[in-house]
């Protein structure tokens, strides 16, 4: 089947928080959603469950848990079951009750920043701090730092660690001894291990998503596991997402939140939408895959090129791009808003994710080539104007 990921669809007037929130005739390359329209199959799906015309309260079914077992298994050869699974309205969501469940207030959370910014407002939110391990950053590349990581919880005695892998905003893919270092501090300290995993399907050639729960027993009870099909899928709006949970005991403590928290009840659309889009889109996503890294490998050479003073780090994953704007004298916040008033190209400054990233802009590149392209020159004339 032909993908035609070149087409452009007009979002603006639909309520759109990425377009709609952006200036008239400002592109929009913020917000970590995708441009391209969703596989037919999951839009057919949608449509044939709105020709029923009735909405009423709606209840998993077993197709939707088989299908998330079965794209386990089939992508990352990774064995589940369906009681380890908790069916969310969002990964977000998800987050705030695992810290609500295993934190009390003032109780620390690590997190590896530069990371994404909502693992810091959900600990906050929570009445809980914030404590950082930063990324090493080293020529071009980034690499975790192990002794500050067990220091860091031996001095602070963290309750959870939050992982993101693949990791936003950098686009790093964790080798599994890079995984196992990290759990194996965490057990021994007793640190409970959450791992972000909605940028799993996003991985490019050349690199694997390891599952952290498949790392080994030891692993699996002592970690839950968030993903979504939305970020895959392009169906954030759809609100659907699950959380992974093996040790029953934490599963027993963590629903009692959910309930709570009223964050078991899925959108009707979300739940077929996320059934289609598992057992019926794979080659879909296949062939966003090469589109997204035809985009990344034409920005990475379009900046050598044109603009040597930025330097690109190198995505092994995710569709957002993670670029190095130290050499330019302004800090992130003052270029991205240089960048939008000359440039014409909004994005997301890199202190948005931790004081470390604030030599960066995050750059989503999900969007037509074409597109990109003018993005892009966007951003060439607005570093030129600077000199």
């Amino acid at each position: 089947m032909n993908y035609n990921f070149d087409k452009e669809i007009n979002r603006k007037d639909t309520n759109c928080y990425k377009w709609d929130t952006t200036k008239d005739g400002v592109i929009p390359m913020w917000v970590a959603d995708m441009d391209f329209e969703v596989a037919k199959p999951i839009l057919n799906s949608i449509i044939n469950r709105a020709n029923h015309g009735v909405f009423g309260y709606t209840v998993v079914d077993d197709d939707y848990f088989n299908a998330e077992i079965n794209w386990w298994k089939r992508r990352f050869n990774c064995e589940i079951k369906k009681e380890w699974i908790e069916p969310t309205t969002g990964v977000i969501p998800s987050l705030a009750s695992i810290i609500q469940t295993f934190c009390k207030k003032d109780d620390k959370v690590l997190i590896q920043t530069p990371v994404y910014h909502y693992f810091a407002i959900s600990i906050k939110n929570s009445g809980c701090e914030v404590l950082e391990n930063e990324l090493i950053y080293e020529n071009g590349k980034y690499s975790v730092d192990l002794e500050d990581f067990e220091n860091k919880i031996k001095t602070h005695n963290p309750k959870l660690f939050i992982l993101c892998n693949p990791h936003n905003p950098v686009g790093k893919v964790f080798s599994k001894d890079e995984l196992k270092a990290m759990g194996e501090i965490c057990q021994k300290h007793n640190v409970l291990v959450v791992s972000d995993e909605i940028h799993r399907d996003l991985v490019y050639k050349g690199y694997f998503h390891t599952p952290y729960i498949s790392l080994g027993e030891e692993f699996l009870q002592n970690s839950i596991t968030c993903t979504s099909a939305t970020k895959t899928f392009n169906l954030a709006g759809l609100k659907a997402s699950n959380i992974v949970v093996a040790n029953k005991d934490l599963r027993v403590k963590l629903d009692k939140t959910l309930q709570k928290n009223e964050i078991k009840s899925l959108n009707v659309f979300g739940i077929e939408a996320t059934k289609t889009a598992y057992e019926e889109c794979e080659s879909w996503l296949d062939k966003l895959l090469v589109y997204l890294e035809k985009n990344r490998d034409f920005l990475e050479d379009f900046i050598a090129k044109n603009i040597p003073n930025l330097k690109v780090v190198k995505a092994e994953a995710t569709y957002l791009l993670w670029i190095d704007i130290s050499h330019l004298g302004l800090n992130s916040k003052e270029f991205t808003k240089k960048l939008e008033e000359l440039g014409n190209v909004r994005v997301i400054s890199g202190a948005t994710f931790g004081e470390n990233g604030d030599d960066f802009i995050r750059v989503n590149i999900a969007t037509s080539f074409e597109i990109l392209k003018e993005a892009l020159n966007g951003l060439k004339n607005t570093v030129l104007s600077l000199k």
